[in-house]
């Protein structure tokens, strides 16, 4: 199964076409490296989504379209980091 139709399916991000967004610019690694939006996703891969206040890695359960969408647990959070504020968003 491609990377950005799983991001949606699932719900890690909202709109596929975001999830592709996100990939082109480099805020989502497949084992550790940057990928395109077509590239595969296999049982075991670990994905890792940078989100603007948190980065979230999740281990890869099942890529079965349907398992999923019956609602199957497809991905196990490995770790989840907050981000520190931006302090150059402080306004005066």
């Amino acid at each position: 199964m491609r990377v950005d139709k799983f991001l949606k399916l699932s719900r890690l991000v909202k709109r596929r076409t975001a999830a592709q967004e996100m990939i082109l610019v480099g805020a989502v690694r497949l084992n550790g490296r940057t990928i395109k939006p077509s590239a595969a996703v296999r049982i075991g891969d670990k994905i890792e989504v940078a989100y603007p206040r948190r980065v979230l890695s999740v281990e890869v359960l099942t890529t079965d379209e349907r398992e999923i969408k019956r609602g199957v647990p497809c991905a196990s959070a490995v770790l989840e980091r907050r981000l520190p504020p931006d302090e150059d968003r402080d306004v005066s």
